[in-house]
């Protein structure tokens, strides 16, 4: 759980993701479209902790554990959470809001 802290708070967009999710590389698309630059960590490519994270995500309440997405340092949500905040206008801002796109 403390990794997933660490990771959150180090950028102003974080997603956690799996190289095989289809869902992952579609928030990934979304938020390089509208101008982020979020750090991702693909949680099957790292052998050390990735096992651990994605257990610390689900006791979060992600599930599925991946996407998850942090946004300023706080948890956003899943896939589902993150369509909703960009369908009703309010994920654009939070990104601006946390320095992570500029207007």
């Amino acid at each position: 759980m403390e990794r997933i802290r660490e990771l959150s708070s180090k950028k102003a967009a974080v997603i956690f993701t799996k190289s095989s999710c289809f869902m992952c590389h579609s928030i990934k698309a979304l938020f390089y479209e509208l101008g982020a630059s979020p750090a991702v960590h693909e949680l099957d490519q790292d052998d050390v902790s990735g096992r651990e994270m994605e257990w610390a995500l689900r006791s979060m309440g992600c599930n599925p554990s991946v996407p998850a997405v942090f946004v300023g340092g706080h948890f956003v949500g899943s896939a589902k959470d993150v369509i909703s905040l960009h369908l009703d206008g309010s994920l654009k801002q939070m990104l601006i809001n946390a320095k992570a796109i500029w207007f």
